[in-house]
């Protein structure tokens, strides 16, 4: 890729929402005030994106911030470990019947959140590389 294409190209998203998971969040958003997310990779229920209150969950050094969803600008982290597994990958949150994480807001739903992935293109991979994102 070119210089003059590198400058005029923009950094691929690297976390996205349906509008399903829009209009979740925005319906949990009424109940409980401004939300988070945050994807641990973990076993059980952190291998689910869970949602929180704002603040609710602490995130530090090996949290990333993977950008913000929907109107309200909601911010959406995933652990550092978690991020080099799923860095060249572009992610989705959407939401399915079932039952969400015990400690996330949309468990009395009867819905969870669930997250989608694409692989990034390699053009997408070295915007990403020459932005400092992965």
């Amino acid at each position: 890729m070119g210089i003059v294409a590198m400058l005029t190209q923009t950094s691929p998203l690297q976390v996205l929402s349906t509008p399903a998971a829009d209009a979740l969040m925005h319906k949990l958003q009424a109940q409980h005030g401004p939300l988070m997310f945050h994807q641990s990779g973990g076993c059980c229920d952190g291998s689910s994106p869970m949602c929180f209150p704002l603040g609710e969950f602490l995130t530090g050094d090996q949290d990333v911030l993977l950008g913000t969803l929907g109107d309200e600008a909601t911010e959406f982290y995933i652990s550092r470990p978690q991020f080099e597994y799923w860095k060249h990958t572009q992610l989705t949150l959407d939401v399915v019947p079932g039952r969400g994480g015990m400690f996330s807001l949309e468990n009395p739903e009867g819905v969870r959140f669930l997250i989608r992935s694409r692989v990034f293109t390699d053009g997408e991979i070295e915007v990403l590389r020459n932005a400092g994102r992965i």
